[in-house]
């Protein structure tokens, strides 16, 4: 009889690492389709060998266990063949945002001190490399990006490469004299507890920040996710959410090799692409942010689209209207929808409703703590809350992070010795135990599901020559749930304008960050000890508001 990590994490035992669970899938789904990209369909025993090879290159490249590799492309096949190839070699994966602009991932690819890195060719009409070397190529560091010392090795996953890059062809080709008995007793050699990969995430002083988390917090963290949702072999994945956050990558790719599910990576969300997606490869599967499934149900040509295969939708923290949840049952038939809140410092996931639980309860809540783990509302001093009433979410469990990579102070900040988490989220439990969220300590806001950080672009902001001082809110956007807003003031003799501001923001920050709106101000709110009152800012019309 088959036991889940759910029940006594037996599951973890026996895949033992990523590595572990990806052979035990090409073993056990060998002959199941895996993925599907376009004209490419594999099946999990193409999947592993690619896997192997991948990994196999990663040796012949001189990846040691404990290096980091990163990766910095959008959601694909090679995407999943790199970053688990790496892993399968002992490295630990930092997966880099794909709506970072250079100077961003240049700066987490030198924090992290990544040795090698898989990055796309031209994605939305952006070079990832011309980037990349505007803002690392020059430096003391003899590898391909100067500035960037610890970076040996580049791989750009397409057919060409520029000089001081290898091709993916190429690299894989460096691999095969490589000895599959040299390749498997590395991956052996991964052991649960340490690293598998390092998120980075922005926090209130907008200094990217990495989560350490390990092998064995992966696999029973997505075991119990695929358990409670309800993922079943034969399932048709579409996987919208981007591969490098955690909701991509662990709740899709290693959910699915976890229960031999069809993965079919999609790189951009657009609706109509998801639609076709859904009715040509018969979807039954669907996670996203609110924003997705909202534009899926209110698109005008939905009905010529067969959408009869869906059967499970999970979504986000972001409150989730209660018409949503009827209208996907109702309107299409859904048998399954769930909400779910996480953070990358708790891998990803804190709690997450039931399979059976009302609607009402699945729309205002995120659902109550997964297995393993306990969550308490707590007042500014510390003390336990009741229920009903709000306060700052802490979570303590086998999920939370090992701490913050090379940062003790943050990781001090945030995690106790008592193993406590601070998310900085508000939230309210109700007597079951359901989590609300209802803000945000930390102020961050959510734009079409990327977590965007004021802080984060309130420095961006700064660095303007006419820039004198900025505060960011989030403000309610029809489409996106949120967008941001800035409140700026100008030096003395500037006449830059709203438009001149946004338009050098998108070309310096990644788009979910860049504010859709600028009023200009005379000075800012702040209270007696110079903290910007935000609380002044939302109300409505700021203090001193000169133009729009």
């Amino acid at each position: 009889m088959r036991r889940s990590a759910v029940d006594d994490g037996a599951r973890c035992g026996e895949w033992g690492s990523v590595p572990g669970l990806v052979r035990w899938a090409a073993e056990r789904y060998a002959d199941v389709e895996a993925v599907v990209e376009g004209r490419t369909r594999i099946t999990y025993g193409e999947l592993g060998a690619r896997v192997e090879r991948s990994a196999a290159a990663c040796l012949a490249s001189g990846v040691e266990p404990g290096d980091r590799v990163a990766i910095w492309a959008p959601n694909s096949l090679d995407w999943m063949v790199a970053a688990l190839g790496a892993v399968s070699a002992g490295a630990v994966l930092v997966p880099l945002n794909t709506r970072f602009k250079g100077a961003e991932a240049a700066d987490v690819l030198g924090r992290s001190g990544a040795r090698l890195l898989f990055v796309t060719g031209t994605f939305l009409g952006t070079s990832y490399v011309a980037s990349l070397r505007r803002a690392a190529g020059r430096g003391p560091g003899e590898g391909p990006l100067g500035g960037l010392p610890a970076l040996e090795t580049a791989v750009v996953l397409s057919e060409d490469a520029p000089v001081g890059f290898r091709t993916w062809k190429d690299f894989l080709a460096g691999g095969d004299a490589v000895g599959a008995a040299r390749v498997r007793a590395r991956a052996d050699a991964v052991d649960g507890g340490r690293p598998s990969d390092i998120v980075f995430t922005s926090g209130t002083t907008g200094r990217p920040k990495g989560a350490v988390i390990t092998h064995a917090q992966t696999l029973r963290a997505y075991e119990i996710w695929s358990e409670l949702a309800g993922l079943r072999r034969g399932d048709r994945y579409l996987i919208v959410n981007p591969f490098f956050h955690t909701f991509g990558y662990k709740a899709g790719v290693i959910a699915c090799l976890m229960r031999g599910a069809t993965m079919i990576p999609q790189p951009v969300f657009n609706v109509t692409t998801v639609l076709a997606n859904v009715a040509s490869e018969r979807v039954s599967v669907l996670p996203g942010p609110p924003t997705l499934h909202q534009s899926l149900l209110d698109h005008p040509a939905r009905d010529t689209y067969d959408l009869s295969a869906l059967r499970l939708v999970v979504t986000g923290a972001a409150v989730v209207p209660l018409r949503l949840v009827e209208r996907l049952r109702d309107e299409l038939g859904v048998s399954t929808v769930l909400t779910a809140y996480g953070l990358s410092e708790a891998s990803g996931i804190v709690t997450m409703c039931r399979r059976g639980d009302e609607p009402s309860v699945i729309a205002s809540t995120s659902g109550r703590a997964i297995p393993g783990t306990e969550v308490r509302v707590v007042s500014g001093a510390g003390a336990v809350l009741g229920p009903g009433v709000p306060g700052e979410v802490l979570v303590r469990g086998f999920n939370v992070m090992r701490g913050y990579y090379q940062d003790e102070a943050a990781t001090a900040e945030v995690l106790g010795a008592d193993g406590w988490l601070r998310t900085g989220d508000v939230g309210v439990l109700d007597e079951a135990g359901n989590l609300r969220i209802t803000d945000r300590v930390k102020d961050m806001f959510i734009v079409g599901g990327f977590n965007a950080y004021p802080a984060e672009i309130e420095q961006l902001l700064g660095l303007h020559p006419d820039v004198a001082d900025v505060a960011v809110i989030g403000v309610p956007d029809a489409r996106l749930g949120e967008v941001g807003k800035a409140y700026v003031v100008r030096r003395a003799g500037s006449v830059v304008t709203a438009d001149d501001l946004i338009a050098w923001s998108r070309r310096e920050m990644a788009n979910y960050k860049v504010p859709r709106a600028v009023e200009f101000v005379r000075e800012l709110p702040r209270n007696a000890s110079g903290k910007v009152v935000k609380g002044e800012l939302r109300g409505g019309p700021a203090r001193g508001a000169v133009s729009r």
